[in-house]
């Protein structure tokens, strides 16, 4: 293929075919500097100058989880070394402190805990709103609500429900990774299958609760499945329009049993982490926005994935055990003054939103 041409052919409003995606993933060399300025291009026409950030915190509940994926060095089996799980006192008091902090967003960061129900989710929320009744709770995964669903014997519509009736404002689009089933057999083989996060990913938007989309990237997939992967979303976004963001997760591979086998030699390097970006920018072009996960990239490459189409900063965060485990080394808290410092460096200003994306300064 003609890289030119087809960025070319793609800022003129052609649709990049996942063939093509696969073939923009394997840009070497200078190559990649074009790659870049078009996902940039691509960014500031949708965006334009503007980055954006959440106040948010995560609420760490538990590490123990029914899944223990070969990508993760969070997860932990019920009473193996280093396994907790957070009490209604310790809870209550992240929410308090994210209460005093002023976040608009709280995010439940949990394992998938074997004996957690739709009645616990459905506490820790009475748990928030008792403290904190005006902020935004993003949490729960399609995983999670096919779970619970399994457990109480309901119809997962009828669980989303619910959930949306005790608080949630939106879904978390985790426990995606990579939506091919050959992947997920060596990454995350107790995870819902692709057909069934796809399902529950497809009733909460037409439900109307919103989620966000997202990608792991580097551990065990091939180019053409990462296409693959962002093919089912762009699709689902054309039926729906119900995802706010793709947020890009670069595998952190340290402390991970994949990387512990053998398995895998290492995550992604820093030009797959940019040119992923830049990929994704390009090829989903019903997506505003494209998120960055600072915590895993570390603060100098997200600098230089805004230059390759991210235009959001995700969250102030506080807290980020997962990244951590897995034996990334950035820090928990992101301050938004420090945030506008690394936009202002490359020409951008930095903007504070909501979940939903409407600005508030």
């Amino acid at each position: 293929m003609n890289l030119q041409a087809l960025l070319s052919d793609t800022l003129a409003g052609r649709r990049l075919t996942a063939r093509e995606a696969e073939f923009l993933f394997t840009v070497t060399g200078p190559d990649v500097y074009d790659l870049f300025r078009a996902a940039d291009e691509m960014c500031r026409r949708k965006n334009g100058n503007r980055v954006t950030f959440v106040r948010n915190q995560n609420i760490h509940i538990t590490n123990i989880c029914k899944n223990l994926c070969g990508f993760c060095g969070f997860g932990r089996a019920k009473n193996s070394p280093g396994a907790y799980l957070s009490g209604e006192k310790e809870i209550k008091e992240q929410i308090q402190a994210a209460k005093d902090r002023k976040v608009t967003e709280i995010c439940f960061l949990s394992g998938v805990h074997p004996d957690f129900t739709l009645e616990t989710y459905l506490q820790f929320m009475r748990w928030v709103h008792e403290i904190y009744p005006s902020v935004h709770i993003h949490a729960f995964s399609p995983d999670e609500v096919d779970f619970v669903a399994g457990k109480a014997g309901l119809p997962t519509p009828v669980v989303i429900e619910k959930l949306m009736k005790g608080g949630l404002g939106t879904l978390q689009g985790t426990a995606a990774e990579i939506l091919v089933d050959e992947v997920r057999k060596t990454i995350c083989p107790a995870k819902v299958k692709t057909g069934v996060w796809k399902q529950i990913i497809r009733e909460a938007h037409s439900l109307g609760l919103k989620s966000t989309a997202t990608i792991m990237y580097g551990s065990a997939e091939s180019y053409r499945d990462r296409a693959e992967h962002l093919d089912l979303i762009r699709s689902i976004q054309d039926e729906t329009g119900g995802f706010t963001e793709m947020v890009l997760l670069s595998y952190v591979h340290h402390k991970t049993s994949l990387y512990e086998k053998g398995m895998v030699r290492s995550g992604p390097t820093g030009r797959d982490d940019l040119v992923t970006t830049a990929v994704s920018r390009l090829f989903l072009d019903n997506f505003d926005h494209i998120q960055i996960s600072w915590p895993k990239l570390g603060i100098k490459m997200t600098q230089m994935a805004l230059l390759a189409g991210a235009d959001d900063l995700a969250g102030t965060m506080y807290l980020d055990d997962v990244t951590g485990e897995a034996g990334g080394d950035a820090e928990d808290y992101l301050d938004h003054e420090d945030m506008k410092y690394l936009c202002s460096d490359i020409g951008r200003e930095l903007a504070e939103r909501t979940t939903l994306y409407s600005i508030i300064s």
